[in-house]
């Protein structure tokens, strides 16, 4: 793949990310004012307190999903910078252009999608 087309795609989905991250973080700040909220896990009915808890949760995962996603946006980047973009972490041949199109973050080519990458 073109390294400018690489970096496009790289950059895009990093801002789109930001985006999203920053949206995540101020529900996930929302949902843990909720829960802390005057009346307490005593002064509320169960159920209540069970999707107040339930959203907290569901917000966490949000921001933590959304930050590895982020970091491996970063990590392609990073690979784009050094020279090393577009080539399978683990065999070291090339990654189809297809698949970076796709998924211009992925550090493995097909063969190699299911292989555990250690950064």
């Amino acid at each position: 793949m073109d390294p400018d087309r690489a970096r496009q795609l790289l950059t895009g989905e990093l801002s789109a990310l930001d985006d999203r991250l920053r949206a995540a973080e101020d529900n996930r700040a929302e949902a843990s004012a909720d829960t802390l909220g005057q009346e307490g896990a005593l002064g509320q009915h169960p159920g209540d307190y069970g999707t107040e808890v339930n959203t907290t949760m569901e917000a966490d995962l949000s921001v933590t999903t959304l930050s590895e996603q982020r970091r491996r946006v970063q990590d392609a980047i990073d690979r784009l910078d050094e020279g090393g973009y577009g080539r399978c972490a683990v065999c070291g041949r090339e990654i189809d252009d297809e698949r970076l199109e796709a998924r211009p973050e992925v550090p493995t080519c097909r063969e190699h999608a299911d292989t555990p990458v250690v950064t």
